[in-house]
């Protein structure tokens, strides 16, 4: 019964800290351009066309 007092508030604060990672996440922007990073990883740099 005493793990049961230990397990819970760690279990909460590991929520809330996997939830304000998320809030921090999606203020700065992180989830903006998915489609763009999807495509970049397929993409070598000598396969983007020369500009100049």
């Amino acid at each position: 019964m005493t793990d049961f007092y230990f397990l819970v508030p760690v279990a909460l604060g590991l929520g809330l800290l996997g939830l304000f990672a998320f809030m921090w996440s999606l203020r700065n922007d992180q989830y903006e351009d998915l489609q763009g990073s999807a495509e970049r990883i397929l993409l070598d740099d000598s396969d983007r066309p020369i500009s100049g």
